[in-house]
């Protein structure tokens, strides 16, 4: 793998992890587009980890009151906190993909990795984003979220594993049809993504483990941080600015884009 090939990676990876608009779309398009082989699994892993990183340190004052909150938990009187809430929330919100990924990981995800379904993916689910934008009511803060809300943002997560359809857009529009702003829908999909990058960070890891791989450690370590600096900057960025400019800009991309692929290889 080029030095060019694993610097593209990282940017793409970094760019399109937390933003709606499918980062495992894009980096089945990259070989694709480029006429490269496949980055490889270590690479994927190393892109991914970058924006789990990203992701912990901009969320590290919250998840230490996140993670205080929910050991408190266990003892009677600290169960109505509204850290622990969360954090059962976003435990309940990642089991069903977990489930899903067992069912589906082995004999259907591989046969789905091509451009056609995601041209399909990202204007089907670009279009309920849109949906979602403009009728939520985008009056509720995460801590205002039950269980059943939770359950669904996680059963809408699950949709992920089709490359195409995002899992920050399928979250954030989950997020918004029960009711949370964007900035909130935005917090809870970006603290949702910090266990499903990291178990299927560790599952990818587990699967290399298993045959002998060359790993290039400076390249590795060269997306890490590339990866890592690039999806900081993009939370700061949409956490910033989605309440100004809402999903529309994202919307329209992922129609674009889908068209495009759509058009070239139906």
């Amino acid at each position: 793998m080029g030095t060019l090939h694993a610097i593209l990676l990282a940017l793409v990876q970094g760019l399109t992890e937390f933003l709606p608009i499918s980062s495992s779309a894009h980096l089945v398009l990259l070989p694709i587009l480029m006429d490269w082989e496949d980055q490889g699994l270590v690479m994927d892993i190393a892109a991914h980890l970058g924006s789990l990183f990203a992701v912990l340190f901009y969320f590290r004052r919250e998840l230490s009151k996140l993670i205080s909150g929910w050991c408190q938990s266990f003892t009677s009187s600290n169960k109505a906190n509204e850290d622990a809430q969360l954090a059962w929330l976003l435990i309940w919100a990642s089991v069903p993909i977990f489930i899903m990924a067992l069912f589906v990981q082995s004999f259907l995800l591989p046969h789905i990795r091509n451009a056609v379904v995601i041209g399909f993916a990202s204007i089907v689910f670009g279009l309920l984003l849109w949906h979602a934008d403009k009728s939520g009511k985008q009056s509720r803060v995460n801590q205002d979220l039950n269980v059943k809300d939770a359950l669904l943002i996680g059963l809408a997560q699950a949709f992920a594993l089709i490359p195409g359809a995002s899992r920050s857009g399928v979250t954030m529009t989950a997020g918004m049809w029960v009711g949370l702003t964007r900035i909130e829908a935005a917090r809870f999909s970006f603290l949702l993504a910090i266990p499903t990058i990291l178990a299927a960070s560790l599952y990818g890891a587990y699967k290399a483990m298993q045959h002998e791989v060359i790993i290039q450690w400076g390249l590795v370590l060269g997306v890490i941080a590339c990866s890592a600096i690039v999806a900081f900057l993009c939370i700061h960025w949409f956490i910033k600015f989605v309440s100004k400019i809402g999903m529309m800009p994202f919307v329209i991309y992922r129609i674009i884009l889908g068209g495009l692929l759509l058009l070239f290889y139906l």
